[in-house]
């Protein structure tokens, strides 16, 4: 299995692997990034706050070996500080007549690293911690915690420079 980088400004509709419980089993399948609004004409969410909520059915993780953000016009990335990759904790819904199977992903509290970039982030879990989401083990709450300070690498991506323009 591989992680990739995942980039918040990533388009709505995005397919990405996500894991899931499937009866017994664990598979991997390929999903929108989106879920369908709950009212008629609204917009479509890929972020749910964790805080007061409970997702006792249809959760997932989504693997990533960083996270990209724009913070300020400026875009930085994070990493696990020791290299490793990890998970986002999700929640995925079955297709409706209006809308395809598809998945979002739970936020939490900034940790301290990333914090200074935002007040929010995806909710990471650790490889240990995957099947403990997956399966319910562990509270929700212990589970969806910020992680401690020094846990994310924080690079400033270089920004695309445009070419020179061409003078006639």
């Amino acid at each position: 299995m591989s992680a990739d980088v995942f980039d918040s400004d990533a388009p709505l509709d995005e397919l990405r692997v996500i894991i899931r419980r499937d009866g017994g089993d664990v598979e991997m399948v390929k999903l929108p990034w989106g879920l369908q609004p709950r009212e008629r004409g609204g917009r479509p969410f890929t972020v749910v706050r964790s805080e007061g909520r409970t997702s006792p059915a249809y959760r997932c993780l989504v693997p990533a070996s960083e996270f990209r953000h724009r913070s300020h016009g400026k875009h930085y990335s994070f990493s696990l500080a020791d290299g490793d990759w990890f998970y986002f904790a999700g929640i995925w819904r079955p297709a409706t007549l209006e809308w395809p199977e598809a998945y979002a992903i739970l936020t939490t509290a900034a940790n301290d690293d990333v914090e200074p970039y935002h007040d929010r982030q995806m909710a990471v879990l650790r490889r240990d911690q995957r099947m403990e989401w997956l399966d319910l083990a562990v509270p929700e709450q212990e589970l969806l915690q910020p992680l401690p300070v020094g846990s994310f690498k924080v690079e400033r991506l270089r920004e695309p420079v445009a070419p020179p323009a061409f003078a006639f």
